[in-house]
């Protein structure tokens, strides 16, 4: 049963058939909210809001432990990431859907592993590839059935929030390789990994990073909700056609 962690601009799924909603109990606490089980394209599917139905929890301050155990309780067999991003690379402006290849962690302070306790055996996983290729090779099927020109990898770098970067800052991230920047990549990718499900993103330009394009000398925020809203609508339908690949 395919999971899907909606970000900034999709708190819901209009496509999704509900059946129920089941509020999760955790060893971590509290997940976002509770969660949406349903069906797109007769494909069972659960659906979690990242920042809660109100969009009211910070992307520092998500209980992302949380978020992937109660999925993994639940059933869930692999998790597909709806993240809002600003675009660094030339080719990545707003309005363009992104299947990321990597990321680079730049956030801190926030609880990174399930295995981290004084009776907590350590372990180590592999995040070579931080993304699950048979997933992003899916979604990439998924964007060619409904005509929607995917970029085909992209560093994702994650840093801390809430507040946006400086100018400097981005041009340090470009330097650094990274393509696009987020706030949630990390340590939701790790997690995933640590809990055995296949985690792969759809990264949706929501702006010009800080210092780029048309955010030369500020963040158009006013372009953000209008950018999201038109975006998100192309993002359910690549989500249909993911499920219809099931």
């Amino acid at each position: 049963m395919l999971a899907i962690i909606g970000g900034s601009g999709l708190t819901q799924l209009a496509n999704l058939d509900i059946a129920r909603h089941e509020v999760v109990r955790t060893p971590y606490g509290e997940p976002s909210g509770p969660l949406t089980f349903g069906s797109v394209a007769g494909s069972p599917l659960i659906f979690l809001a990242r920042h809660g139905y109100g969009h009211t929890i910070p992307p520092h301050r998500v209980n992302y432990r949380a978020n992937i155990w109660a999925l993994r309780e639940v059933g869930a067999s692999g998790v597909v990431s709806v993240a809002s991003v600003g675009g660094i690379r030339a080719d990545c402006v707003p309005g363009r859907l992104i299947v990321p290849h990597q990321i680079i962690d730049y956030t801190h302070s926030r609880a990174s592993t399930f295995h981290d306790g004084i009776d907590c055996a350590v372990i180590h996983v592999d995040l070579t590839h931080p993304y699950d290729h048979t997933s992003r090779a899916k979604l990439l099927r998924a964007g060619e059935l409904v005509d929607e020109a995917l970029i085909d990898g992209a560093v994702y770098a994650a840093t801390q929030g809430p507040r946006l970067e400086t100018s400097a800052e981005i041009d340090r991230l470009e330097r650094d390789g990274a393509d696009i920047v987020g706030m949630t990549g990390m340590p939701e990718a790790a997690l995933a990994r640590e809990a055995g499900l296949p985690y792969a993103a759809i990264a949706v330009v929501a702006n010009f990073a800080a210092g780029r394009g048309t955010s030369g000398a500020a963040i158009q925020f006013e372009d953000i909700e209008r950018t999201l809203l038109l975006a998100m609508v192309r993002v359910r339908r690549l989500i249909e056609a993911y499920c219809r690949l099931q």
